[in-house]
């Protein structure tokens, strides 16, 4: 029967059948079993069935299968067999048909176990002879290729005492089997030829490689994993009449006499394969340096002036960067590059940063630059990403948590800490909007493509998790942790667990509880978040936890409530362990109005009941910027109009320019309210007069314009003058949108020539619905 019973167990597995029959198995005391002679002594007794439960057969399958397709898709680190040791290129390039001629030497030796065989990344390559290179001696290999991976087996077996060579040449084809990537990365190429037959007037000729995830291996063979290092020489063909770019340093220029030199860039330190980068074109170059690391800002001709600009906190922040990690810049030099048609916003390639084409600004323009929250990211990945690199796609937020989180770093460092929260609260915000229809893990080893951990949750959650563990362990300790994790790691990869141990060593505390929670499960906590002031010198906090407890954590969350004593501001620390529980301020003097997360730090849905009252108050009231600008936001959701209107006053000369830009775009929706409040409307244009950031300059003007543009109209046309673009094309727009009346022919057709969208805007509007200099229809068919 037991038998028969297993029998029943394992068919109910399959369709067909709808109940699995329990058997209850009772104990039986020695007097009530009778044994007889003929008894075997094996023989076992077995009670009767005492239950049928139904049970979901349908259910059970589903299970078994996504446990088995858990399994099967498991993504993990590659199991590597050898040590890519150095990887010797020299390339040229056919601009016609737009594939690459390559000659690559690639040292290897096995890792550890002797090995037979070698297998190679080398998608959609032409090949002629393999050669492998051992003890002096070379000798033709066969080989097996599917136009993917290149198997190589060797004559004898390799130890790891072996060092070899394999040698070839090879045509590469990047164009072909080319596809859509990631939201970070929107293609697979590899490497891009831009107007390669120089077709396009309005665009250079360019190379450029773009090489993450594992797509270095379009043009070069390789172990295209991020679990490999390697020293490497680039040799490249550059006409005479452009430059290169690469890895590592230019250690030497051969003039080929043809109108073309082979350019060597030499790396000297070990990185990962798909960091091997390189960008070939008719650059001008801006040079700079720091401590002796030379610097170089490259953009096409004519923008040089621009890119002094765009890149000039560069040698600031390689040493802020430098002295808060408590490690040096480790490369010998960094070089920033900025292309036509980049397929990301920018690529941190080991001292070679390339960058989209929205960072080729002309002077003017770049005035009212801000991307150095994009430039500080890709520096920042020179330590994190380069210098100590993510085993696999699985733990890519340790490679791009931490590059989000430099530019908090640098906000916070350069600009303030209220600029700095601002920056992290738009993190959250897009983190949030992707968790509305996606929540996974952080750490994920389950994923159909290793393109998909480029989203919200790699980047953006992530930042905001690092700066939830450096609030929780305190500054000493986060710094000190960071530079044990990157010393212990140098040159090496890393997975979650040794930044984990890095800070438990640090902080001399278990924080599995907190990479448990955030880096290895899904969602974010969802509190409904209960203030009691019925004792104002005890108030009481009462927080309730009503995420879904199925899908996600219940959560253990240290979290600060704060208040203000007159001009003091006070703050406590507490921690929630519990799916409800209740706080005692034990605040002492009474106070109406306290803040839960007033800094806004924490990874969190809050819901809270806040009167207007309350909002007004917490705007009056609040040190924190960012406190500032959630009062005032909330106050405009809320549709609260006579509460701003008694504030914006204030908020237009706020000391954060954020709140000043959004108290002015709610003005600018409600420009009665510049005759019912004394006052507004002089303060407005003190603010165009005075020394206010450019972009609180332009919304000042904007809300003149819709105010009364005829009556600025003079002020307008000195503003138009202005060499920021934000202030002279928002004056601009107010006069194009004057009632009735032409402007000066000479001003628009001299604006009419620039390229920049904020001019282009007013003047394509002057032209459609104003019939002068007979240029409305041709605007209109554009």
């Amino acid at each position: 029967m037991l038998a028969k019973a297993k029998d029943i167990l394992q068919k109910s597995l399959f369709p067909g059948l709808g109940i699995l029959v329990l058997f209850a198995y009772s104990c039986k005391s020695a007097e009530n079993i009778t044994k007889t002679e003929e008894e075997s002594p094996e023989q076992e007794v077995i009670a009767e069935p005492t239950a049928i439960i139904p049970l979901d057969t349908a259910g059970i399958i589903k299970l078994v299968q996504e446990k088995e397709s858990q399994l099967a898709n498991y993504k993990g680190e590659r199991k590597r067999d050898f040590d890519l040791i150095h990887t010797d290129l020299e390339l040229d390039f056919d601009y016609q048909n737009q594939f690459v001629l390559g000659k690559a030497v690639l040292t290897f030796k096995p890792l550890f176990k002797p090995q037979k065989e070698l297998i190679l990344d080398a998608q959609d390559f032409e090949l002629g002879k393999v050669y492998l290179v051992y003890k002096g001696d070379s000798a033709s290999l066969g080989y097996y290729y599917d136009s993917q991976e290149l198997k190589i087996p060797l004559p004898q077996l390799m130890t790891k005492e072996d060092t070899f060579a394999i040698a070839m040449a090879y045509k590469a084809f990047p164009e072909k089997n080319s596809g859509e990537g990631s939201q970070a990365i929107t293609d697979t190429k590899g490497l891009y030829f831009i107007d390669p037959l120089n077709v396009d007037p309005e665009k250079p000729t360019m190379i450029w490689t773009q090489g993450e995830t594992m797509h270095n291996s379009k043009w070069f063979p390789t172990l295209d994993q991020p679990n490999e290092k390697m020293t490497q020489l680039f040799k490249l063909t550059v006409p005479d009449s452009m430059v290169s770019i690469g890895n590592g340093e230019l250690v030497n220029q051969e003039d080929l006499g043809n109108g073309f030199h082979l350019d060597y860039w030499e790396m000297k330190l070990p990185h990962s394969p798909y960091l091997a980068a390189f960008a070939i074109g008719d650059f001008g170059k801006v040079q700079a340096t720091w401590e002796g690391v030379p610097l170089g800002y490259y953009v096409e001709k004519g923008y040089e002036e621009g890119a002094k600009m765009v890149f000039k906190n560069t040698p600031e922040m390689l040493g802020f960067f430098s002295e808060k990690l408590g490690v040096r810049y480790p490369w010998p030099k960094y070089d920033q590059v900025v292309v036509r048609d980049f397929v990301s916003g920018a690529m941190e390639n080991t001292t070679v940063s390339i960058f989209m084409e929205e960072l080729r600004l002309n002077e003017k323009e770049a005035l009212d630059s801000e991307w150095d929250y994009i430039i500080a990211h890709e520096l920042f990945h020179q330590w994190f990403g380069d210098y100590v690199t993510t085993e696999s796609w699985a733990n890519l937020p340790l490679n791009e948590g931490f590059a989000n989180y430099s530019e908090f770093l640098w906000n916070e460092h350069k600009y303030g800490i209220d600029q700095a929260s601002l920056k992290l609260v738009a993190e959250m915000e897009t983190y949030f909007a992707e968790s509305a229809t996606k929540q996974v893990n952080l750490i994920r080893h389950y994923y159909e493509d290793s393109e998909d951990m480029f989203d919200s949750h790699s980047y953006a959650k992530a930042g905001v998790i690092i700066h939830m563990l450096r609030k929780y362990v305190g500054d000493e300790v986060f710094f000190e942790a960071l530079q044990r994790y990157l010393q212990k790691h140098a040159f090496s990869n890393v997975e979650v667990h040794d930044l984990r141990q890095a800070f438990e060593e640090v902080a001399g505390e278990d924080l599995n509880w907190f990479f448990n929670q955030w880096f290895l499960d899904k969602g974010h906590p969802e509190l409904f978040v209960k203030i009691d002031y019925s004792i104002p010198e005890n108030i009481l906090i009462s927080i309730t936890q009503i995420q879904d407890l199925e899908e996600n954590p219940l959560y253990q969350l240290p979290f600060e409530i704060s208040w203000y004593d007159g001009m003091e501001r006070k703050a406590k620390k507490f921690m929630l362990k519990e799916a409800f529980q209740q706080f005692a301020l034990e605040n002492g003097n009474p106070t109406d109005l306290v803040f839960f997360d007033e800094g806004k730090d924490l990874l969190i849905k809050k819901n809270q009941v806040v009167s207007s009252d309350q909002w007004s108050h917490q705007y009056e009231t609040s040190k924190l910027g960012i406190a500032r600008y959630e009062a005032l936001d909330s106050l405009a959701t809320n549709d609260a109009a006579e509460e701003l209107k008694l504030l914006l006053p204030k908020a237009i000369k706020d000391d954060f320019w954020s709140v000043r830009e959004l108290a002015l775009s709610l003005l600018q929706s409600h420009t009665e309210w510049i005759e019912e409040v004394d006052g507004l409307e002089n303060e407005l244009v003190a603010l165009i007069d005075g020394n206010a950031k450019n972009s609180v300059k332009a919304g000042a003007i904007d809300v003149l314009a819709a105010y009364d543009n005829e009556k600025y109209q003079a002020m307008f046309l000195k503003l138009v003058e202005e060499p920021s673009v934000l202030v002279s094309s928002s004056a601009l727009m107010g006069l194009t949108n004057l009632e009735g009346q032409e402007l000066d022919e000479e001003l628009i057709e001299r604006f009419s020539k620039e390229t920049n969208f904020r001019y282009v805007i007013p003047v394509s509007e002057y032209f459609i619905t104003k019939p002068v200099l007979g240029r409305g229809f041709g605007f209109m068919k554009k």
